[in-house]
């Protein structure tokens, strides 16, 4: 076969829906070996290596984006029943849960209000336009709800997924060596702090040190969502 041949399978090919799926499933199974391989150190996070490497192969076989995502976007429908999924260890844990109540809801309402509120002060300190300081507010709420809360708020919904995948990937390699820093040693407040700034990364990661930890940081990453969902769009819309 010539290289005229292969060009045209190649084009053929990556054009496929199914190709981008493939693409994406099986980057990610090679991110977890390497996740093993590195005795699951946190900056070997398969979800932010997976996002690394589609983004090299996307620039290297001069793939658009757009038509990535037309393909993979199977998985980012999925997003909406796996938050959704997350809730079930919570009930493992509903007699604690119900106990921290008023303590949580302070720490949400606090921590919702500085994740969105520090980052539009740093974007706009340095000259952001509107547009991108309302566009970063959402950073630290899960993907499709920071991507509705931009739309309603005047942002740009493509780049408000950025921050977010930035944000939930410092924080999930970042807060062991935060918490260990702190000398904390409560899973429930450490997971809770994990949702509601880190979202499903830092839920992801959470999960893999303890089932509380993991349970709780999903119910801070969907109340942080909620309150987001309401609270942003009445401020800034």
């Amino acid at each position: 076969m010539n290289a005229e041949a292969l060009a045209e399978v190649w084009t053929a090919l990556s054009q496929s829906s199914l190709f981008c799926l493939t693409l994406t499933m099986a980057i990610y199974l090679v991110s977890i070996e390497i996740y093993k391989r590195c005795n699951y150190n946190t900056w070997a996070s398969p979800t932010s290596l997976t996002i690394i490497f589609v983004a090299v192969f996307l620039v290297v076989a001069r793939i658009p984006y757009p038509r990535f995502f037309e393909g993979a976007q199977f998985i980012h429908f999925l997003l909406g029943p796996a938050t959704v999924a997350l809730a079930v260890p919570l009930f493992d844990h509903w007699k604690r849960l119900a106990s921290m109540a008023f303590p949580l809801l302070v720490a949400l309402v606090a921590g919702s209000a500085t994740a969105a509120g520090s980052a539009m002060l740093i974007a706009k300190v340095f000259g952001a336009s509107r547009e991108i300081v309302v566009s970063v507010a959402p950073k630290s709420v899960t993907t499709p709800i920071a991507m509705g809360i931009s739309e309603q708020i005047g942002g740009i919904p493509s780049l408000t997924a950025v921050f977010v995948v930035i944000t939930g990937s410092l924080g999930a390699v970042g807060f062991p060596l935060l918490f260990k820093w702190m000398k904390s040693n409560d899973a429930a407040a450490e997971g809770f702090a994990i949702g509601v700034t880190s979202h499903g990364f830092g839920t992801a990661r959470a999960f893999l040190v303890s089932e509380e930890m993991g349970a709780f940081s999903a119910l801070g990453m969907g109340l942080n969502g909620i309150l987001s969902a309401i609270a942003l769009p009445l401020i800034l819309g």
